[in-house]
């Protein structure tokens, strides 16, 4: 079953889109100064390590043979120079790609947080958060080791190959042929393992994110988890998504290995080679520094091609990563502001649907030609059975989404052409979902209005009576709470949801199943508080207690995509239509 549900793999492209690469660029030349300083400190410290060897020759064959003391103290002293100069630029160039590497992963992250803050709440809908935490996390942080380690490393391990390659031709080009014949026999074995590198890898990826994605939900539902005994259960689930994501590492990690021991063997057979063709065909001419030297070079040689064939599998996996990042920044936010849209000035709150019509999928309409005028300060409560539309009423009220066709205004200003900040921001929404953002009870409260005062936010809790319950927790408005406040209760943060809306102070107040949650003693306190929150404010309440809506000024009953009836709780008893048979069948229950 884990496999069905959990494991679903995701397709990255194996061919090299160069495009992409290329607009990664731009996050690269805002740094482009620590990567040119990167580049200087690796050159000299490439440099650096290849006159080590000449230096090494230059002592055996010539100092010491002669007896040239000083010389050979000269060589010595330079040697050590060389050796702390490596060392310093190895380290300065650490340093540099370092701090480039985290400013653009920094940057790319702010790009991706602030374009998923716009998507509209069907994309969240439709995907699992943790595939979204994967790309944010896991691809930003591959991207971004590549591009300040592994990008300027393949331009590094090509001049060092050529480097290391004119040192050796200057030193004793017949003995650099020898090393340059393995070169066929690596390039044959690099070209068959190739593909099967490249899926092992992303085999690799698509199992690792499956995984994140399973733990993000497994953490989010745990408390449903352990109410239905599920965890032995679940833990299987883990288990086998676990085991999938290290088998498919190990196997990537076996394949990327192999290059190894096939470098070592042909290091060590061109090595030999040498020894054997520099005796037997340069003997004579043939000095013991320079096949020291040669050796040494030989070993070198490899050390580049290597790394540029593990760095190539690197790329090519690289734009795949970044192809599902610019994926994410692609992704249309289909609510936004229009080019030409106007701040919606201070409100009244009269609000009026004309005709509307809306479907999340098309031509499968949730809405159904509904027209309706709410007037300012009047409370409209609407009922009717599961999935009519209410939520979605209120949703298109704050413009969480778009219409089909009709109009939707506020205080006769059509508002899909009014800024989104310019509405929302004069509306207060209270959801029976409730969130609770890590940090202090105060804290959270003063979400409704950053530039409220601390008295600001404790008069407002005490109007929703939820000033009595946080004087009791362990550091009162200080007291700090987990995501999405574990350590409350549901009817608790309710009422810290009331005083966080109420601290806005809404035009248009939206509560959608707000009191849902909330026993009935807690619901008679709060229901005094709502009566003060709905002064001289249009409000819209979506409720199944009868209760909280007897005294609104409309209720609308919505049935099928339409309003069925509208009225106040008196005439729609009269009617004995659908709300009162709503309304008997509560009162039966209760």
């Amino acid at each position: 079953m884990a496999r069905n549900k959990y494991n679903v793999d995701e397709t990255l492209e194996s061919k090299f889109d160069a495009s992409q690469l290329m607009r990664c660029m731009v996050y690269m030349k805002r740094y482009k100064q620590l990567f040119v300083a990167a580049f200087c400190f690796s050159m000299v410290s490439i440099i650096c390590g290849l006159l080590l060897p000449l230096f090494t020759q230059n002592a055996i064959d010539e100092y010491i043979p002669n007896k040239a003391v000083k010389s050979l103290i000269v060589a010595g002293i330079a040697i050590i120079c060389t050796v702390i100069v490596q060392a310093v630029c190895n380290k300065m160039r650490s340093r540099a790609m370092a701090k480039a590497g985290q400013a653009i992963i920094r940057d790319i992250r702010r790009d991706l947080f602030l374009h998923l803050q716009e998507l509209p709440f069907d994309y969240f809908d439709s995907r699992p958060h943790g595939k979204i935490l994967v790309r944010v996390i896991n691809y930003v942080n591959s991207v971004s080791d590549f591009l300040t380690n592994g990008m300027i490393s393949m331009v590094l391990e090509f001049l060092s190959l050529f480097l290391i390659a004119g040192f050796m031709l200057y030193l004793h080009p017949g003995l650099s042929l020898v090393v340059f014949s393995g070169i066929p026999v690596f390039a044959v074995y690099l070209f068959s393992i190739k593909k099967v590198q490249r899926k092992a890898w992303q085999a690799q990826a698509n199992k690792q994110s499956n995984y994140t994605a399973y733990l993000a939900e497994s953490i989010n539902g745990e408390r449903v988890t352990q109410s239905f005994a599920r965890e032995e259960y679940n833990s299987g689930i883990n288990q086998e998504l676990s085991l999938e994501a290290k088998n498919s590492f190990m196997k990537a990690v076996t394949v990327n290995h192999s290059i190894w021991p096939i470098t070592l063997i042909l290091t060590k057979i061109t090595t030999y080679a040498l020894y054997i063709i520099g005796i037997f065909y340069f003997r004579e001419s043939l000095q013991v520094g320079v096949i020291i030297a040669m050796t040494n070079y030989a070993s070198r040689f490899w050390q580049p091609i290597q790394n540029i064939s593990s760095n190539y599998n690197q790329l090519i996996n690289t734009i795949s990563y970044l192809e599902r990042i610019f994926q994410l920044m692609d992704e249309p936010v289909t609510v936004t502001d229009e080019p030409d849209a106007e701040e919606l000035p201070p409100i009244q709150g009269d609000v009026r649907f004309e005709h509307v019509i809306f479907e999340y999928e098309k031509d499968r309409p949730i809405l159904k030609d509904v027209s309706f005028h709410a007037a300012a300060g009047e409370s409209i409560a609407l009922v009717g059975p599961t999935g009519a539309g209410k939520s979605t009423i209120v949703n298109l009220v704050s413009r969480f989404y778009n219409i089909k066709s009709g109009q939707v205004l506020i205080d006769g200003h059509d508002i899909a052409k009014a800024t989104l900040r310019s509405i929302r921001s004069q509306m207060g929404i209270m959801l029976q979902d409730t969130f609770i953002f890590s940090g202090t009870i105060m804290e959270n409260i003063r979400y409704g209005r950053l530039d409220a005062t601390d008295e600001e936010c404790i008069a407002a809790a005490k109007q929703v009576y939820a000033d009595e319950f946080i004087r009791k927790l362990p550091n009162g408005y200080q007291t700090k709470v987990n995501e999405r406040g574990d350590m409350l209760s549901v009817g608790q943060r309710q009422l810290l949801s009331f005083a966080r809306t109420l601290l806005s102070d809404p035009r248009i107040l939206i509560l959608d199943e707000a009191t849902s949650s909330i026993d009935t003693n807690t619901e008679l306190l709060v229901q005094e508080g709502i009566k003060q929150l709905l002064k001289n404010r249009t409000s819209f309440i979506v409720a199944h207690r009868i209760s909280t809506i007897k005294g609104c000024s409309r209720i609308m009953y919505i049935s099928d995509g339409k309003i069925a009836e509208s009225g106040n709780h008196e005439e729609l008893m009269e009617q004995k239509g659908l709300y009162y048979q709503l309304y008997t069948s509560q009162l039966t229950s209760e």
